[in-house]
């Protein structure tokens, strides 16, 4: 039976607090299940009243191997949309309407699926069943509507098509407290990687490829923006006029990260920053003041960059993993923002990519195809008005400065 202590947690790749001081682990809670249990672990901090419940699935008191059965079991467990009780909470899974279109007669056909589980993430775990679907286990079991689940089943049922629908969740009920999503069950997309990789693939060989890309980013972006934005009358999901409370947040959010990136660095760069901060500071306080009133919120991805879009094997993209910031609280990662943001994300993603493929090869001009990739993913955006050019170049600082 694995032995479940401080030392062993902090060498797991899903336990997301290794620096902090802990005090206990323990386990809270024991769901038994056909093939797994489904056991929460209770991680005690320094901090006096805090701590974290995380999922940890095992076979016989071990963790699983592909092959033992067990992620089918938990996928078994929404598709059949069944209920399991333990000492202190139930799991219950749901499904969607989807689930019939991505596997027809997903209750027969899911134990002949192959196990395949992902390396590539790290506090969750993802496992890919026969090609068909695709198992997003959440490590950490975060009280309330987790975004990623919350956003991926909404553009599901809003027809966009350029994220995996989803098919289905499973959510853990505490008795003693407010459910968490534990997993999600969605369509397996087939890709070549990432965008980021693609990216940077291409920017090596035919940076025109690369500005093709950026031009299908941008469209993919307003797309999933619109989508985003077309339920005005789902409070969930609002499109309306920032308040000054949201402007002023996002003021103090940006003047947070700019003395975040003081601390962060030193010696001539440290001493060029700190200069530069009154003028950065200056700026946000002008910019996010006037935005009241003209800015536009709505959800948004929330932790947009290259890295968040699938490189479909037909040539497209998906956009993947809306669980947002997760340094920042599950209320702010829920919350209504501006879209610019995200297009603030991207921007500052295709300026990383120009600067590492500069640095890797010779002779690539980073300036000029960077300018041109700008304007591509732009105008496929639908452009940005003089009005809301400012609150980018503001939100794009800020990312520079996170």
């Amino acid at each position: 039976m694995t032995p479940v202590t401080l030392d062993w947690l902090r060498t797991q790749r899903w336990f997301r607090s290794k620096q902090r001081p802990m005090t206990s682990v323990r386990e809270v809670d024991r769901v038994d299940v056909p093939g797994v249990e489904l056991r929460v672990l209770e991680v005690a901090y320094t901090d006096v009243g805090r701590f974290d419940w995380y999922l940890m699935p095992t076979i016989g008191g071990r963790e699983p191997s592909d092959g033992d059965g067990v992620w089918h079991a938990i996928a078994q467990l929404i598709v059949d949309g069944g209920e399991a009780r333990g000492r202190r909470g139930r799991f219950v899974g749901w499904r969607t309407p989807a689930l019939d279109n991505i596997v027809p007669s997903a209750a027969e056909v899911m134990p002949t699926l192959a196990e395949r589980r992902l390396t590539v993430e790290q506090s969750n775990t993802s496992v890919v069943l026969g090609d068909r679907l695709i198992l997003k286990l959440y490590r950490l079991l975060e009280a309330g509507d987790n975004p990623d689940l919350e956003v991926s089943e909404f553009l599901t049922r809003a027809g966009f098509a350029d994220t995996p629908p989803v098919a289905g969740g499973l959510i853990y009920h505490p008795d003693d407290g407010e459910p968490s999503a534990a997993a999600m069950l969605q369509a397996f997309v087939p890709s070549r990687g990432d965008a980021w990789g693609a990216m940077l693939q291409a920017l090596g060989g035919e940076p025109r490829l690369g500005l093709e890309m950026a031009r299908t980013v941008g469209d993919t972006t307003a797309r999933m923006h619109r989508a985003l934005a077309s339920a005005a009358d789902d409070p969930a999901f609002p499109a309306r006029a920032a308040t000054v409370d949201e402007t002023a947040g996002w003021r103090a959010s940006a003047e947070h990260q700019l003395a975040h990136a003081v601390t962060a660095v030193s010696g001539e760069a440290h001493d060029r920053l700190v200069a530069m901060a009154p003028a950065i500071t200056a700026r946000f306080a002008d910019t996010f003041g006037a935005a009241t009133g003209e800015a536009l919120v709505s959800r948004v991805h929330g932790d947009y960059h290259l890295g968040q879009l699938l490189a479909r094997a037909d040539g497209g993209l998906s956009v993947i993993d809306f669980e947002g910031e997760p340094a920042r609280p599950m209320s702010e990662r829920r919350a209504a923002a501006s879209p610019l943001r995200d297009v603030a994300g991207l921007l500052r993603s295709l300026d990383y990519a120009a600067r590492t493929t500069q640095r890797d090869h010779l002779g690539f001009d980073g300036d000029g195809w960077l300018a041109q990739a700008r304007a591509a993913f732009l105008e496929a955006y639908g452009g940005i008005g003089p009005d809301h050019s400012s609150l980018l170049d503001a939100f794009e600082l800020e990312k520079a400065c996170y």
